[in-house]
């Protein structure tokens, strides 16, 4: 099949080919999405967004169940996109840095969506 710009895309496709990230890497990176695209999970990121917050915080924000959120909250964790800390007896969860936040609102611009 014969392209009408072969030149200009044979050179993009082997600047992508040398610039393509290890299966292992793009491996972490979709299971970094799988673990953020599914919407409760993401409302706990939204709610998030504004601070750290105990668990019985974070379902009041979500309107969900504390057995619910903290099942996705381990998903999360282990995903290392929360982070917990330990305040006497609770457990205190927040966002695990800047990066998270950057790709919400990137998804949120893109989509136009209120943030």
């Amino acid at each position: 099949m014969q392209c009408d710009h072969e030149s200009e895309h044979a050179s993009a496709a082997k600047r992508a080919a040398e610039n393509m990230p290890s299966e292992e890497e793009v491996e972490k990176v979709a299971a970094s999405f799988k673990a953020i695209s599914e919407p409760s999970r993401l409302k706990i990121l939204f709610a998030l967004r504004h601070g750290e917050m105990c668990v019985y915080h974070i379902v009041a924000a979500v309107g969900s169940t504390q057995s619910a959120v903290s099942h996705q909250l381990r998903i999360l964790r282990a995903g290392g996109i929360v982070k917990t800390r330990r305040e006497g007896q609770n457990i205190l969860y927040s966002l695990a840095d800047e990066h998270v936040v950057a790709v919400l609102e990137l998804a949120c611009t893109h989509l136009k969506c209120k943030l």
